[in-house]
């Protein structure tokens, strides 16, 4: 009877003790209430120096925000009126007095984004005679426009780079960019290049002459012209190679697992998909207001408070019937300096939703630590200079039939050989 009155009553709390359960949830309450402080204050900063991986995109260090209906509503209304103003010859794509009075001259940022999108006169350039948008702004210096001819291609890759950066482009022909990759399948690599300076220029035509993968029209190759040059390569295959199956647009310092975006992802067994883009999926980013940023957004460029659904530029793919549909889209839309989310404005008014790849870990725009494992099933990864390149690609293909079990097995050998030293594993 004792043992049971005292396990079937309850234990009367002293004041000591409810005192010290008091104060452990009023600590619990003021913990959440500091994490969720700290969240807001970094989700809201611009610019936070020394960050590097996953935000190295510049659009991920723009303000995210909870969407409504009202947001969308609005945003709806000023992508029409992008849509409309494209074709209004008076209206400019910057004002460029207007930002020298404000930033006061030539020395901001700010300037930098308005005299490279002017250096070349870039929006007159592109009006034609009754103030619309041209279909082709710019001549070619370089073409390449039998790529196609004898054979339809499975793939076309677009690859934006400088035009200095021979040893990227040596580094890509040598590893991603190999048309060897392909099996058997038609692969078509194309360097997107505009002008640089003028003493690299019979270097990069010999370059051509040797290689015939650089395509290259007379607008100045600057940060700001990289929807210009983009928009270059959609309109060369809408040309020169609409029957291809499949595009991809990437730049010249990235890791591309060519093999496993065909095979996998792609798949050349079953007929090609239409109206199809993907890629590392950018949602609910909001324009970069801040005028001494990079990727400052200026609202009289881009007044909505939202952008649509983009893909990173570091890496998307699509169908290529979507190459001739988004260059005629572009053709209604005003320019704007960032090329991924100008793309994503065009899909939007074609009313085409990029889809999320099967694994979300697939496309990376930041920089993946290295393991053959994980770069056997991935496609993208950011930030390789060109020697990095070859000796990352080269172990790849050494070990990408047993790349799991290899690295299982090396990570074993470690945890025994600090066993046996003593030490403790990681």
């Amino acid at each position: 009877m004792q043992w049971r009155r005292r396990h079937c009553c309850p234990v009367k709390m002293t004041w000591t003790f409810k005192r010290s359960l008091f104060r452990t949830h009023v600590a619990g309450l003021l913990s959440l209430a500091l994490l969720f402080t700290l969240f807001l204050f970094f989700s809201h900063q611009d610019w936070l120096p020394g960050r590097t991986g996953p935000r190295d995109n510049p659009l991920a260090y723009t303000i995210r925000g909870f969407r409504s209906p009202k947001v969308d509503a609005s945003q709806n209304s000023s992508l029409r009126s992008l849509f409309k103003d494209a074709n209004v010859a008076a209206k400019p794509l910057l004002n460029l007095s207007t930002q020298q009075a404000e930033t006061g001259g030539s020395s901001g940022r700010v300037m930098g984004l308005g005299d490279a999108m002017s250096a070349n006169n870039s929006l007159q350039k592109e009006m034609d005679v009754t103030g619309k948008l041209s279909a082709q702004p710019y001549r070619y210096i370089l073409n390449e426009p039998l790529k196609c001819k004898d054979n339809t291609p499975f793939l076309i890759l677009l690859i934006a780079a400088e035009p200095g950066q021979m040893d990227a482009r040596n580094a890509i022909r040598q590893t991603w960019g190999n048309e060897s990759i392909a099996m058997g399948l038609g692969f078509v690599r194309l360097f997107l290049l505009g002008l640089g300076k003028s003493s690299l220029q019979s270097r990069i035509e010999e370059e051509s002459r040797i290689y015939h993968d650089i395509i290259q029209q007379d607008y100045q190759d600057t940060y700001y012209n990289l929807t210009i040059k983009t928009l270059m390569g959609m309109n060369w295959v809408a040309t020169h190679c609409p029957r291809v199956s499949y595009v991809m647009k990437t730049d010249s310092d990235m890791f591309i697992n060519t093999e496993y975006l065909i095979q996998k992802l792609l798949k050349p067994e079953l007929p090609p998909k239409q109206r199809y883009f993907t890629g590392y999926l950018m949602r609910g980013y909001a324009p970069n207001r801040n005028k001494d940023s990079k990727w400052y957004m200026p609202p009289e460029l881009y007044p909505s408070e939202r952008y649509p659904i983009f893909c990173s530029g570091t890496g998307y793919v699509f169908s290529g019937d979507l190459a001739e549909l988004i260059y005629q889209a572009s053709l209604s839309i005003r320019r704007l300096h960032l090329e991924d989310v100008y793309v994503g404005i065009c899909l939007a008014k074609l009313r085409i939703d990029p889809q999320p790849p099967p694994n979300e870990f697939l496309f990376n725009h930041w920089r993946v630590s290295y393991s053959s494992c994980k770069y056997s099933h991935l496609i993208t990864s950011h930030q390789f200079q060109p020697g990095e390149l070859v000796k990352y690609w080269n172990h790849l293909q050494t070990n990408k039939h047993n790349a799991c079990v290899n690295a299982a097995k090396e990570k074993n050998g470690r945890y025994r050989h600090r066993k046996f030293h003593g030490e403790q594993p990681p």
